[in-house]
């Protein structure tokens, strides 16, 4: 079968297949806890209310990468290097998708426009996760193992995406309309093909590890050519619109700790 179940139940199931899923979700998950931790640091004066927001989206980030290592620890499995081409926030950087880590790296202020970028790139990247995210929740969110994490990211990614909303309207409001619809249509455009190539990347390798037939292999890539091929047509389009959301203010309050896992 090539149900989203099955799949991830088959990679949970074999050691190197989760060591990899773990490894290469932890090294996503602490990049977005150092970028964001920068940008707080970086935000320009008249923005000075977003930067405890943004330190609380990077230390939620840093926390789902201490859960997926735990998840690593708790198995008595030890982390694996990410394979180049399964990394997802490095492949969109050479994209020019979002604020380039050299730009993090210095000490010279951000501006609004930098923030718009940031808050735009999230938006886009974000959506991603919180819908990866509630696909897990809704056929593993009691499992035994990894139910527990998997609801706890699954909710931080909801309130994520929520926040991203929440302040590029408050942006758009104040005058930065078409700059947001440009950013965030230029990001959402590259992220599908990103996520297309990390994608046959990823399946590739499990492939490999759980040996797959080559037929098998084959059909699970035309299905990704063809997500792919929809998202081009229309679907890249959920990733650029703006409402508001229900949950309001979701990081105005201290990240929610996770002593189960750390």
């Amino acid at each position: 079968m090539l149900s989203p179940r099955s799949l991830f139940q088959e990679i949970l199931d074999h050691d190197e297949s989760f060591r990899l899923f773990c490894s290469i979700a932890a090294g996503g998950e602490a990049q977005g806890g150092w970028e964001n931790g920068r940008i707080a640091a970086l935000v320009p004066p008249r923005e000075r209310a977003l930067a405890p927001k943004i330190a609380r989206h990077g230390a939620d980030e840093d926390k789902h990468g201490r859960i997926f290592r735990a998840l690593l620890s708790k198995r008595g499995l030890e982390p694996v290097p990410v394979p180049p081409e399964t990394d997802y926030t490095m492949l969109l950087e050479r994209r020019g998708i979002g604020l380039a880590h050299e730009r993090l790296r210095s000490d010279e202020p951000l501006t609004v426009a930098d923030i718009v970028v940031y808050l735009a790139h999230s938006r886009v990247t974000e959506q991603r996760a919180a819908e990866q995210m509630r696909l897990l929740r809704r056929h593993f969110g009691d499992h035994p193992v990894v139910g527990r994490a998997v609801r706890m990211i699954a909710d931080d990614e909801d309130n994520h995406l929520a926040y991203c909303h929440e302040e590029l309207l408050r942006l758009a409001a104040a005058g930065h309309g078409r700059h947001i619809q440009r950013t965030l249509r230029a990001c959402a455009l590259a992220e599908i093909r990103v996520h297309r190539d990390v994608s046959l990347a990823v399946m590739a390798r499990m492939g490999r590890i759980l040996g797959w037939s080559a037929a098998r292999s084959a059909l699970l890539a035309a299905g990704i050519h063809a997500l792919y091929a929809c998202e081009r047509l229309a679907g890249w389009r959920r990733m650029v619109t703006l409402e508001a959301p229900a949950r309001r203010d979701p990081l105005g309050g201290p990240a929610t700790p996770s002593p189960e896992y750390v």
